[in-house]
């Protein structure tokens, strides 16, 4: 199963004790994965659709429990792109589903008619607990979060602007930063960063999904360290190899041209041990001299090295003009 799939099967085994924040899970639920289906004479028809088998089972049961009624789980295997199956909920005019409806917060009855809403239903949202169980009906809902070893993304989709909109107010509520996009005709609420994601799994109790993303963090964060120390000291080495070929180079010009003996004593010293030791670093050269030196010490000499190569070879080219 994918990270998404856990996380919802996680969040499907939560079952809060308060009646209120069963109500608005459900609001969430229904107004995330169900449709509405006119039959004529103000009747309608509510259909819930799911592809996980953990939150149909967790609708039923809510539906039973807070409305007294028993609806049939209809298992549809969805043919195109050959996908799994998924879960089908019908509640019929007969069995309730205006009463249904009016409670979540989606019908309102005015003077004898009914009108659709899409605002969020505010009266089932008055306690931070309900808050809580709203958003993880819309995640169970309509939500997805991608695998952490690729990125962190967790988002909300909905056919409604003006819901899209609300569901990213009341995420904001708790001081996160989410944000909405219109994708295919539908609107996108979700949230990038790796900490942001880390707590609204929170908020919506999903902390198993939570353990296992800082877990995977806290290994890419290790693998990133690991990679920049290894790569710092690559690029140290590089540069310590190729200043070592460089002063080589100047002793075996000067060597070849006037002789090593033309230089004075300490020059000479630090000549022949960086000839002898070509692999040794500056401070391993300077304990090899009798009076030890440091590597600025070293560093200085071979400098001197340098510019005397330098000017050999300026010579020699204008010699050669």
């Amino acid at each position: 199963m994918s990270f998404s799939a856990n996380t919802k099967s996680e969040l499907a085994r939560i079952f809060p004790e308060q009646h209120c924040c069963k109500l608005a899970e459900l609001a969430a639920l229904i107004r995330m994965s169900g449709t509405l289906h006119l039959t004529g004479l103000k009747k309608i028809n509510l259909r819930i659709n799911t592809e996980n088998p953990s939150t149909a089972r967790k609708i039923f049961k809510y539906i039973k429990k807070l409305f007294e009624i028993h609806t049939e789980v209809m298992i549809r295997r969805n043919s195109r792109l050959k996908k799994n199956n998924y879960y089908m909920m019908m509640i019929s005019h007969g069995m309730g589903s205006v009463t249904i409806l009016k409670q979540v917060g989606i019908l309102k009855e005015d003077n004898n008619s009914f009108d659709i809403t899409y605002e969020l239903p505010k009266e089932l949202l008055t306690k931070h607990c309900c808050k809580r169980a709203y958003l993880r009906g819309a995640f169970l809902g309509g939500g997805s979060i991608s695998a952490p070893e690729k990125t962190y993304h967790l988002e909300f989709v909905t056919n409604s602007l003006q819901h899209s909109e609300d569901l990213k107010n009341l995420i904001n509520e708790f001081n996160l930063n989410a944000k909405t996009v219109e994708r295919k005709g539908s609107y996108v609420v979700y949230i990038k960063e790796g900490d942001q994601v880390v707590d609204i799994l929170n908020i919506i109790g999903a902390h198993k999904a939570l353990l296992d993303l800082e877990n995977i963090r806290v290994y890419k964060q290790m693998r990133n360290d690991i990679n920049r120390i290894v790569n710092c000291e690559t690029a140290n080495l590089s540069k310590t190899v190729n200043a070592s070929m460089r002063q080589i180079e100047n002793i075996e010009y000067i060597r070849d041209t006037v002789g090593i003996n033309a230089l004075p004593e300490g020059l000479r010293e630090i000549a022949d041990l960086r000839l002898n030791y070509q692999e040794a670093s500056l401070k391993e050269l300077g304990q090899m001299i009798t009076p030890s030196i440091g590597k600025s010490g070293v560093n200085h000499r071979l400098r001197k090295i340098e510019e005397i190569a330098k000017r050999l070879q300026m010579k020699n080219q204008e010699s050669f003009d």
